[in-house]
């Protein structure tokens, strides 16, 4: 049985300490003087000793009070302490605030947008890592991953900050020497250049056309594990390359890459992955409130089809 004492009647024994008076502290508390009384005799029992001498007048402190009474304050003043240390956590951003995510995401959107989350919040030590690998929050000590496609684990909490699609691309000189594809098998007769970056099932190709979802395994004689090598390579005309909107467009629209059956796409959303509720760590809460607004913002340069502001 635990005969330990509690917070509550170590508090209010410091109270009766100070006011001398059992009613004075039951008034004070808007309590009965038996209330005050009982509490007092169960804290005794649990410390197996007397703390007040009790006269029809007045309250006196004996010696052991006095020892007690100053454990108290000083134990108290620490549990107050602590818990104003959990709250300030709790609604001010501060401390270090590690984060991982791809490295191209990482490098164009991701890093720009926290440069911005420093300057607003200089209390914060944000550690950012670039991995092209699937990351494990809790063994790895991250406090977010920000990631581009699924997230499976159930032990984990996901938020959707921004949606996207990765489409099917290759470089005008590919497309002179190859041709376009006709149909969506007809990937089989075409060189594709391989990820094999975080979700990605390396070359079995899921989408979705007009018809409904399609899969299908490519073949090539290029493969990494980085996107913007193989982002490279396709623009080096190598090959057709499956990638995000966001990686892409800047060359769709400078015309080194065009895209190819414009009428298939894969989901490949935006989330921000973390281990418990936002209400519990300010700086991982503004961290993914600000991504989900800076993202958002440049959605506006995106065809809505392409990248929808994710509005929940």
């Amino acid at each position: 049985m635990n005969n330990h004492p509690l917070l509550e009647d170590l508090r209010l024994f410091c109270l009766v300490a100070r006011n001398r008076s059992f009613v004075a502290t039951a008034t004070e508390l808007g309590v009965s003087p038996a209330y005050v009384s009982k509490r007092i005799a169960i804290l005794e029992g649990s410390l197996k000793t007397k703390l007040l001498h009790r006269t029809t007048r007045r309250v006196a402190i004996t010696d052991d009070g006095s020892t007690i009474y100053e454990w108290s304050q000083r134990i108290l003043e620490d549990v107050d302490q602590m818990t104003e240390m959990v709250l300030t956590t709790k609604s001010t951003p501060k401390g270090l605030l590690r984060i991982s995510t791809s490295s191209g995401f990482g490098r164009n959107h991701v890093g720009p947008a926290l440069s911005q989350l420093a300057k607003k919040y200089p209390h914060m030590e944000i550690q950012l890592e670039l991995l092209d690998r699937p990351v494990d929050l809790i063994g790895e000590g991250f406090d977010l991953d920000i990631r581009v496609g699924t997230v499976t684990e159930s032990n984990l909490i996901a938020k959707h900050i921004a949606t996207n699609y990765r489409i099917l691309t290759a470089s005008p000189a590919y497309v002179a020497r190859h041709g376009q594809p006709s149909s969506f098998a007809d990937l089989l007769n075409h060189r594709c250049i391989i990820i094999r970056e975080r979700d990605q099932s390396s070359s079995m190709w899921r989408l979705k056309g007009p018809n409904g979802p399609v899969s299908l395994k490519v073949g090539g004689s290029l493969s990494t594990n980085n996107g913007e090598v193989a982002h490279k390579w396709a623009i080096d005309g190598h090959g057709i390359l499956l990638r995000s909107i966001w990686d892409v467009k800047a060359n769709l629209d400078s015309g080194k890459l065009v895209r190819i059956l414009p009428e298939y796409s894969q989901e490949a959303n935006v989330w921000a992955v973390y281990t418990s509720r936002l209400s519990s760590s300010a700086k991982v809460r503004v961290c993914v409130q600000f991504l989900e607004k800076w993202l958002n913002a440049g959605a506006d340069e995106i065809p809505a089809q392409q990248w929808v502001k994710d509005a929940s």
